[in-house]
């Protein structure tokens, strides 16, 4: 097990998935280094660790018939089993001749993995996606650490009121420890080797540059229409600079020197194998006045940093994004009934994050200040005029260590209280 590995909100969902019936077949994918295989070892400990990464291997793997799977391995993790498709029909084989054997299937390139799953193991198997660390992860001391949800997973549950928040977020006991993840996750990221007490800043800077060279040399490379990397580069870098902002295809193409249609494959790409989210607009009736076009946020602000070769403090954008990029976590982490949109009307009037679930909507501003006022809020009055539900609260989420009732519906507060 990964020395360094912290608690996962996700493993025991997966641990309840592999005593089920419906847990024959289970998928993690992920981002590389997100801790598939650690995860897979805690969760699986009797089941036999297969690589599909060594071609030999990989060939005589492929040679097995349903059978011999189940004689030699009835139950098995195959890791980067995207490297083989055939093996994905072999499972399936197994699965359909025989009720005992029990698989994990690891792949970091969601694109290719997921392609096959579809093809092949539609309603055969169970999928998890494994996501950077969230903050209430970073703050977990190992893998025997009880996760303490964030006050956004436990407003959302209605398991928490907006009178607990403490008035100023040092107050809070746990603010030492919140305030250190926080300030990790913005300087390098979520991956779970930046929680290593003992990497230097100058070690975990390399391993950053050489994630984004080892994404764009394996996992771009796996896609045999991407033999040119030039133009795929250069859209990874437009994504890095222009994170929070709204996409425009066209301008994309522009300035990767490829068609609009390339441009959208790529972005696809992109966003599956989890290095950006693509957050829709939000609009209903065709009467108010709403741009449609979604925005992009990147989605770990230390691989940002690594592309675009900044160690400084971030810009407003990129904090915006390295924020709904923690919210969109603990979203999917803990499997939360929410949606997410932004909206931004034809004036310029904006909501950067508009979080939906079936009876009401939470609005969410983000500023990247120290000192937060009432103008802050100027986006939030009257937003319930433009929505179809009810709008349960604001929030703006900041820097700011103090909290304030800005009106009846409006509360800003530090976003790691909101968060960590």
């Amino acid at each position: 097990m990964c020395f360094y590995m912290k608690q996962r909100i996700i493993t025991s969902q997966i641990k309840e998935k592999k005593s089920s019936k419906l847990g024959r077949i289970i998928v993690l994918t992920g981002a590389r280094q997100t801790g598939k295989t650690t995860l897979a070892g805690q969760c699986f400990p009797d089941y036999t660790y297969l690589s599909i990464e060594d071609p030999i291997q990989r060939i005589a793997y492929s040679k097995l018939t349903a059978k011999q799977w189940k004689i030699l391995y009835p139950q098995a993790v195959l890791d980067e089993v995207q490297k083989e498709p055939l093996l994905i029909q072999s499972i399936k084989s197994v699965y359909d001749q025989f009720p005992e054997p029990r698989y994990v299937l690891l792949g970091s390139s969601q694109f290719l993995l997921m392609e096959k799953v579809r093809e092949s193991l539609a309603g055969r198997c169970s999928i998890f996606e494994i996501y950077p660390l969230t903050l209430t992860e970073i703050c977990t001391s190992d893998t025997n650490s009880t996760i303490t949800p964030s006050f956004f997973v436990k407003y959302v549950l209605n398991e928490e009121e907006i009178g607990n928040i403490y008035p100023i977020f040092t107050l809070n006991p746990s603010f030492t420890s919140k305030k250190q993840a926080f300030d990790l996750y913005l300087l390098y990221g979520g991956y779970p080797v930046m929680t290593h007490e003992t990497l230097s800043e100058k070690e975990k800077w390399e391993w950053l540059l050489q994630y984004v060279k080892t994404f764009l040399e394996r996992d771009v490379r796996d896609l045999t229409s991407l033999r040119d990397l030039e133009p795929f580069l250069r859209l990874q870098n437009y994504l890095a600079y222009s994170t929070g902002n709204i996409v425009n295809y066209s301008s994309m193409a522009k300035e990767c020197t490829v068609t609009v249609p390339t441009v959208q494959r790529y972005m696809r790409y992109i966003e599956m194998s989890y290095q950006a989210i693509v957050i829709p607009a939000w609009f209903s009736s065709p009467l108010k006045r709403l741009i449609k076009a979604p925005k992009v946020h990147m989605m770990d602000p230390g691989i940002m940093r690594a592309i675009l070769r900044k160690k400084g403090q971030l810009t407003g954008s990129e904090f915006e994004s390295a924020i709904v990029a923690e919210i969109y976590k603990q979203i999917k982490s803990f499997q939360l009934p929410l949606n997410c949109y932004h909206l931004r009307t034809q004036e310029g009037k904006e909501v950067d994050l508009l979080l939906e679930n079936s009876d009401s909507f939470i609005a969410i501003e983000i500023k990247q200040t120290e000192h937060i006022n009432a103008s802050d809020a100027k986006n939030l009055i009257n937003l319930q005029n433009l929505l179809d539900k009810p709008l349960k609260h604001c929030f703006i989420l900041s820097n700011d260590v103090e909290t304030h009732h800005i009106g009846e519906n409006i509360t800003a507060m530090h976003a790691a209280a909101f968060l960590g």
